[in-house]
């Protein structure tokens, strides 16, 4: 996958294989879903091969993508703001990158260290369906498919914490 517009959705239960579509709604990759009780994901070329994943670390908030031979590739974690939502995407020897939405939008830039945009995405549906999202990346530096383990890991960083706000506020009356 070049520098391209693409398409992919979460599943409802989060476990299963979704497809990668182009904006001419050509299938040019999977998405694995590798199960309702963890959160990690594998990216799947055209041909069906692992091309990168991503997965949290062993007791821990902070989202690891890899190579398809488990190469470390880069680290998410959410940054605490109060009236917007960010993340930094750290490309380990390939720079910095900041993830920014305002507090309600569905829209997100991602921009390196030199504040130039080089990917967006948005979550294009959502409510009473599973999520799905439009990715279009103008790096060169990173691929589409680790782009899309960086979009999942937000994702899955941001169900984490609503799941946790929600286990807090329903034990809080017993």
């Amino acid at each position: 996958m070049s520098n391209q517009t693409v398409f992919f959705k979460d599943n409802f239960f989060s476990a299963g294989v979704t497809e990668i579509f182009n904006s001419e709604k050509e299938k040019v990759g999977e998405l694995d879903l590798k199960s309702t009780f963890s959160s990690s994901v594998d990216v799947l070329d055209k041909d069906g091969r692992p091309a990168v994943s991503g997965s949290f670390g062993f007791f821990s908030n902070k989202w690891r993508v890899t190579t398809a031979s488990g190469e470390d590739l880069g680290i998410l974690k959410q940054i605490f703001t109060f009236m917007s939502k960010k993340y930094e995407y750290d490309a380990y020897g390939r720079g910095v990158y900041l993830i920014h939405s305002e507090a309600f939008s569905r829209e997100y830039d991602i921009f390196d260290e030199q504040s130039n945009q080089i990917a967006k995405f948005e979550k294009v549906s959502g409510f009473f369906a599973s999520p799905a999202f439009q990715l279009t990346n103008y790096s060169d530096k990173l691929s589409t498919e680790e782009l899309i383990a960086v979009v999942m890991g937000v994702n899955a960083i941001q169900k984490r914490r609503s799941n946790n706000a929600a286990t807090a506020n329903g034990g809080a009356g017993n």
